[in-house]
């Protein structure tokens, strides 16, 4: 039977350990998100909702960019027991360059319309974590001051092959001669996707007052504050900001874009060239032949073409074919440090975030970003730890199943013809 007593004050004062309270409202937001999903909850609440959706939502029905977070969810992890890691080393190198972490940041347009501070938040943060920034050629702060943000970090620059093609040439030159060490020539857009969120809200660029985005604002004054007095919105390489954003991208975008575009501008570019937007392995080998110096499988984040297959069940067949000749990168989908973990044991050099990057801009501006990057951080880490790895290079495809949801209808014959 248990034996009962008066509780002692004593003992009562030792279980009564009150928190010092902190007075710093982001600071407190940020600290109470402890996952990249935490963050989206965040700058869901703080953040219009045209904004938001723009940012959150993709092409279409949305299948590209659920399937893309669904296939790293569908994995399982396979720990080595009794092998000690007790310190890990995150860092790699990356076309030709250092990285502290197995990530970087990766373009995103009108950046500054998600939170004021933009790209210069991305850029500061991740000099300060040691790990590259990519500015978008549609992105809201210029090439010159991304420097300024980030100037002893590792710079990339993101180029759309324009319908005018001296914007697209200018901008190589200005990014060249501010030190960018990185180009991404992007492949997977030569028109806009069908952004349907985007339509529905009537969201254009600049945002336009409306009863709605009045009605919307009402809860988040600070949002449209920091909006009307800061710097008007400037653009990398349009002349002209107005119309929606399907409308912009299809007045600027070539569908014409060739491989002789890829030749003029890898003549022009004095360091390393990655082509972004791969989705298949016979273009993957196409590009390598061609002599870039690696490719990025991505399916733009689910925001062109739906139905896109899918980077993280791309990756490892690419791996095979070229992976001994070139670099290869993925981005699309990921929300976890361990989403990255698998990435890299899968045969991936490297990896980037948008959303994620996103997600914490808006909840907190820089300080948000540094969180974002803090999160994956801790969660890599402690994956690596979990399954007794020591470093990068000891991430093997045997630490990794890829779960099956979808499988192609000739797969599925060929193994019950097997079988039977």
């Amino acid at each position: 039977m248990v034996q009962r007593q008066l509780p002692k004050p004593a003992e009562l004062l030792e279980l009564m350990q009150f928190k010092k309270p902190t007075l710093d409202a982001r600071k407190r937001r940020l600290d109470a998100a402890l996952t990249i999903y935490d963050l989206r909850t965040i700058a869901k609440r703080r953040t219009p909702k045209a904004a938001f959706d723009y940012t959150d939502g993709a092409a279409e029905a949305e299948l590209s960019l659920s399937r893309a977070r669904q296939a790293f969810e569908d994995i399982e992890l396979h720990p080595d027991i009794l092998r000690p890691a007790a310190e890990v080393d995150m860092s790699t190198e990356i076309l030709g360059g250092p990285s502290a972490l197995p990530f970087g940041i990766a373009p995103t347009g009108f950046t500054r319309l998600m939170q004021t501070e933009g790209e210069s938040a991305g850029a500061g943060a991740a000099g300060g974590a040691g790990i590259p920034f990519t500015l978008s050629t549609l992105g809201t702060t210029s090439i010159e001051d991304v420097k300024k943000a980030n100037p002893h970090g590792r710079n990339w620059f993101q180029l759309y092959v324009m319908r005018d093609r001296e914007i697209s040439y200018g901008l190589v030159k200005r990014a060249a001669a501010a030190g960018f060490d990185t180009l991404q020539f992007t492949v997977d857009t030569p028109v806009a996707g069908a952004r349907l969120r985007d339509k529905r809200n009537g969201f254009a660029i600049p945002p336009q007052l409306t009863v709605g985005t009045i009605i919307n604002a009402i809860p988040r004054p600070w949002w449209w504050i920091d909006f009307l007095t800061t710097p008007k919105l400037e653009f990398a390489s349009l002349s002209t900001t107005g119309g929606t954003v399907g409308e912009l991208l299809n007045s600027a975008m070539d569908p014409t874009i060739s491989y002789d575009d890829l030749d003029v501008i890898r003549g022009m570019w004095p360091g390393k060239i990655v082509v972004k937007g791969v989705q298949n392995v016979e273009d993957s080998k196409r590009l390598i032949d061609a002599g870039v110096d690696g490719i990025i499988l991505s399916n733009h984040g689910g925001r062109q073409l739906d139905r896109a297959p899918i980077p993280f069940h791309l990756l490892p067949e690419v791996v095979r074919e070229v992976g001994k000749d070139a670099t290869v990168m993925i981005d699309t989908g990921i929300m976890n440090g361990a989403d990255i973990v698998a990435s890299i044991a899968m045969g991936a050099k490297f990896t980037l975030i948008g959303r994620a990057y996103l997600y914490g801009l808006m909840a907190g501006g820089r300080a948000g970003v540094d969180r974002t990057i803090e999160i994956l951080r801790v969660e890599i880490e402690r994956t690596m730890k979990l399954l007794g790895v020591s470093s990068l290079a000891e991430l093997e495809p045997r630490h990794v199943t890829q779960l099956t949801r979808l499988v192609p209808v000739g797969a599925s014959a060929a193994r019950a013809t097997t079988s039977a």
